[in-house]
């Protein structure tokens, strides 16, 4: 019972962290699966569905997937 109260003393302070870690994540989940929805990318949208990466991994898909501009 001891272990249980030091883990929630130790985390007390890491709760902002994890709170703003957690909306970065949604936001950047929900637009990248919005694009790859629009986009017609299945495995995308169920990878990024899935895989929990801290945003990581729905900027590489946001990035990868933008519209070039044409060379002047």
């Amino acid at each position: 019972m001891e272990n249980a109260s030091n883990f929630s003393e130790t985390i007390k302070p890491l709760l902002p962290l994890i709170l703003i870690l957690g909306i970065w994540e949604i936001v950047w989940k929900l637009i990248a699966m919005w694009k790859a929805g629009r986009n017609n990318h299945l495995g995308w949208f169920l990878c990024l569905a899935v895989i929990n990466s801290v945003g990581i991994l729905p900027i590489i898909y946001i990035l990868r997937q933008r519209k070039k501009s044409p060379v002047s």
